[in-house]
């Protein structure tokens, strides 16, 4: 959620909204203050503050003022008099301004909590700039001889305890729900059946672990971290801010509710703080995994886009030179009168082979929408030699021998297309491979059998068999060091290779049914299975997809 570079409007309705919601924070978690005044250890109204003041800058002074000072008056009865109630909220809004301002520069460019070392910085900014204000306003209080003798140093802990753990818990929420985009992202996050379950175990653990809240002695507040994790691993940061939120609302209450003043309140709040870093610790993680993942998704896609852009170009070869030959063929039958069943033959033709073209263009944009696959029972040999046709140039200009071994005659059941495709970079990774070389030992060889049994070491059986293609090559092979990595993201053995056509080959496969793997050797070995088709006949000749 980016922040802009300078202070947005401020409208009238959103000056009376922030006083309003401030004043009931500040009443909400008016709990057991210190000397009756506005010590408290629970203090989530700042950070409402820092983000309204991140939206508006400077403008956000006045209003601020106000509500600090309209808290005195409404929530507290102003116990320390209108001249020190002013100065005093005077001194925090200047602090909470320098503190905002801090903030908004080095967080104005982007989202406060975009990762974890935003996070530690917020945090770090947060706890330096929060201390340093409570230090001036309770030496304000000391020196106006509100604070006792002896107190100041218990009154700075206890403000600032409440200050620094009101802001870590309640700011991430507020700073979401501050921005319309915020808002659609927490609700698309967290509206959904899994919130109210971890928030009912939220209510249950709460329940549990403070059932009496006035003598608990906190030894079952690990429990808290259930419903937190369980938040944070689905839902992210969203939901980590959401849960840590209800939990610190929930004890809250119980503590106002109760009137339980006095157990160690403190020491409850540094529990929910380190709570509330781990959480959103956890949250954050879940978060940049996730973009990486779909980052990576983007980077498979575009690599797919290269690979099967050359099997758009060969497909499309075919179809297209056909509607040019049967073109001209239209042209000499009209230049000749012909208008009788040779020329209609020659249209039917025509469409049919734009059909064609269509088809193939149409089958690549489902598959890169939607991943969708066109299964149809390909005939091995048929396979074997188109693809060897298309190597042919290239392998006679690196004196290459390609030897292609005897191919059963065996239909497999795949997307055709996307079948070339995988056979395509095995191929040409074993033609740079045997260019290391010397010229006469440049050798690949394509061979295929039928299997009855696994599909490759490890793996359980197919049911009707598979057709094992191999590719082999006489390059320098693969080692066991390699082998264990070869098929991640980003592993090539290629000093230019990007390392994703034998990642997308793989996806390809098992989505096939079948599988992709590199033997270790001397020399380069790589095969592929695939479910061979349902023969319709028992001559073997016709299968069914």
């Amino acid at each position: 959620m980016p922040l802009t570079s300078n202070p947005s409007r401020l409208s009238y309705l959103e000056f009376p909204a922030f006083i309003a919601l401030y004043l009931l924070f500040d009443w909400a978690t008016y709990i057991d203050p210190l000397y009756g005044l506005n010590i408290t250890p629970w203090n989530p109204d700042p950070a409402l503050g820092l983000v309204f003041w991140l939206r508006h800058g400077w403008r956000a002074a006045l209003p601020w003022l106000l509500a600090l000072v309209g808290g005195e008056l409404l929530v507290r009865g102003m116990p320390a008099g209108w001249t020190v109630s002013l100065l005093s909220s005077m001194w925090l809004a200047a602090g909470y301004g320098v503190l905002g301002a801090a903030l908004r520069r080095r967080f104005g460019d982007g989202g406060v909590f975009d990762s974890r070392d935003r996070l530690f910085q917020w945090l770090l900014i947060v706890v330096v700039g929060t201390l340093v204000n409570d230090v001036g306003y309770i030496t304000v209080l000391s020196v106006a001889g509100l604070i006792p003798a002896g107190q100041w140093g218990e009154a700075v802990l206890r403000f600032g305890i409440g200050d620094v753990v009101g802001v870590l818990v309640s700011m991430p929420l507020i700073w979401m729900l501050s921005s319309p985009s915020g808002r659609r992202q927490l609700k698309a996050t967290v509206w959904r059946a899994e919130t109210l379950a971890y928030l009912a175990l939220a209510i249950c653990v709460l329940t549990m672990v403070f059932g009496t809240i006035a003598t608990s002695e906190f030894k079952h507040f690990y429990f808290l971290f259930l419903p937190v994790i369980w938040a944070a691993f689905r839902q992210g940061l969203f939901g980590t801010a959401l849960m840590v939120f209800v939990l610190q609302a929930g004890i809250g209450a119980l503590v106002k509710w109760n009137h339980a003043v006095n157990i160690a309140v403190h020491e409850l709040q540094m529990l929910d703080a380190v709570l509330a870093l781990v959480g959103f610790s956890i949250g954050i993680a879940v978060d940049e995994l996730r973009k990486v993942a779909s980052e990576l998704k983007q980077t498979l896609r575009l690599a797919a886009a290269g690979e099967m852009a050359a099997a758009l170009a060969h497909e499309l070869n075919q179809p297209l030179t056909a509607l040019g030959a049967y073109g001209k063929a239209c042209e000499f039958l009209l230049e000749r009168g012909e208008s009788g069943e040779v020329l209609k033959g020659a249209i039917q033709r025509m469409i049919a082979e734009s059909g064609r073209a269509a088809d193939v263009v149409r089958r690549l944009r489902d598959f890169f929408r939607t991943g969708a696959m066109k299964l149809e029972a390909v005939d091995a040999g048929q396979l074997v030699s188109g693809i060897s046709q298309q190597f042919f140039s290239q392998l006679r200009e690196h004196g290459v021998e390609l030897k292609v071994g005897e191919i059963p005659p065996l239909a497999i059941l795949a997307d055709r297309l996307q079948l070339e495709l995988v056979l395509r970079n095995l191929l040409a990774n074993a033609l740079e491979a045997v260019q290391e070389r010397p010229a006469g030992a440049r050798r690949i060889t394509l061979s295929a059998q039928r299997l009855d049994g696994k599909r490759r070491p490890g793996q359980a059986p197919l049911r009707g068999g598979c057709l094992q293609l191999s590719v082999e090559d006489s390059g320098n092979g693969v080692s066991a060091a390699l082998a264990a990595r070869l098929f991640e993201p980003f592993v090539s053995s290629k000093a230019s290779g990007l390392g994703l056509g034998l990642v997308l080959s793989r996806a390809i496969m098992e989505a096939h049914g079948g599988s992709l793997w590199a033997e270790v050797g001397e020399h380069g070995i790589f095969r592929l299975a695939l479910p061979l088709a349902r023969p319709l006949e028992q001559d073997g000749e016709h299968y069914a997809a």
